[in-house]
């Protein structure tokens, strides 16, 4: 990569937004508790507990992958499954530590977008009972999914149904949730605790924070013991306040959700450009901040001389393309730019080629 200022490889190459660093910088005067027992955790779970409709049990951590690892593992046993898309976070970029740390088995079920539904689940619940088989604990979906793609609130309902009549919980990943409820323009609570989910990873990192995520159990009894597993799994931060002062400056004046509608809208800026390049074509359906694509074999060196971004799936020159809350339309423009001189053409609509 050649320059650091145009990426699109990932919303976690955004900086910090510069209201969240300069509340870290007024929390960092004079003395307060430790490990949360202070006035700025008290105020960042509030106003994080309001966002799911006020009844949920919310804890910080550190991290996307230890919001999912330890929320789920206190709500499974090591003899139980947790059933995900095979793109799913905890499946392919946790580096199994799920089944390390929770014990458990992880079945991972194809999905072209990243979604899966009760019809696909239904059959892998057999030897229900029988001692010999993993028993089945929990279901796992992204919203949105690793390819951007969301869930309609029914789609959610039914899988919630699903999971409890069959025993089980739902587990939403939220790493990129503020960029869901952006695009669906519905609050959090209208897709999670009115569904019937029972535990969610709020993440926060790629959305403007420079680390800190959440995790909400919707069913405040099942969070009882949260406390201890949240300890064990290296998730409890000492100076606690350093992370809430982040969520606070994000939940305030609806920070959080402007920066994830100026996500989507630079993805929807991008994905317009890209619609008039007659070799680029789109493979999955853009509803927020990616934009998944195939590229010409021959483009693709090229423009990541000039540009950060990541290939998906090299069998086919799948190519994804990420905008965050730093991105501005000149960056989009001189990507697309860029792309029109790589192809050899000359002009294309909304972009002003030099």
């Amino acid at each position: 990569m050649k320059s650091d200022a145009f990426s699109f490889a990932s919303d976690n190459c955004a900086g910090v937004h510069p209201t969240v660093m300069a509340a870290m910088a007024a929390a960092n005067e004079g003395y307060v508790h430790s490990y949360g027992d202070d006035v700025y955790t008290g105020e960042a779970v509030a106003k994080i507990n309001r966002l799911f409709g006020g009844e949920a049990s919310v804890f910080l951590v550190y991290n996307g992958t230890g919001a999912n690892v330890t929320g789920i593992s206190h709500l499974i046993r090591s003899y139980q499954t947790v059933y995900c898309a095979a793109a799913a976070h905890i499946h392919v970029d946790e580096c199994g530590s799920l089944e390390h740390y929770a014990g458990c088995k992880v079945v991972a079920l194809p999905s072209d977008d990243g979604k899966i539904t009760p019809e696909a689940i239904e059959p892998c619940l057999v030897g229900i009972g029988d001692e010999h088989r993993s028993q089945p604990g929990l279901i796992s979906i992204t919203q949105p999914t690793e390819y951007g793609v969301l869930y309609t609130p029914d789609e959610i309902r039914q899988l919630a149904d699903f999971a409890h009549s069959s025993g089980m919980k739902l587990h939403m990943d939220g790493a990129r949730i503020a960029n869901a409820s952006a695009a669906l323009n519905l609050p959090l609570e209208h897709f999670t605790t009115a569904c019937g989910v029972d535990l969610v990873s709020f993440g926060a990192a790629k959305n403007g924070m420079m680390f800190g995520e959440a995790v909400v159990f919707l069913d405040q009894e099942a969070a009882r013991a949260f406390p201890y597993v949240r300890k064990q799994g290296m998730q409890l931060h000492s100076k606690m306040r350093f992370m809430a002062a982040q969520f606070i400056a994000m939940l305030t004046d609806n920070l959080w959700l402007e920066n994830a509608r100026h996500a989507n809208a630079m993805t929807r800026r991008l994905y317009e450009g890209l619609c008039h390049i007659n070799e680029i074509k789109v493979t999955r359906p853009v509803h927020c901040n990616a934009i998944f694509a195939c590229f010409p074999k021959e483009l693709i060196a090229p423009m990541q001389e000039r540009f950060h971004f990541y290939v998906w799936d090299e069998s086919i020159n799948e190519v994804r393309l990420m905008t965050s809350f730093q991105t501005t339309a000149k960056e989009v423009d001189a990507f697309l730019t860029a792309l029109v001189e790589e192809a050899g053409k000359s002009t294309i609509e909304g972009v002003k080629v030099n």
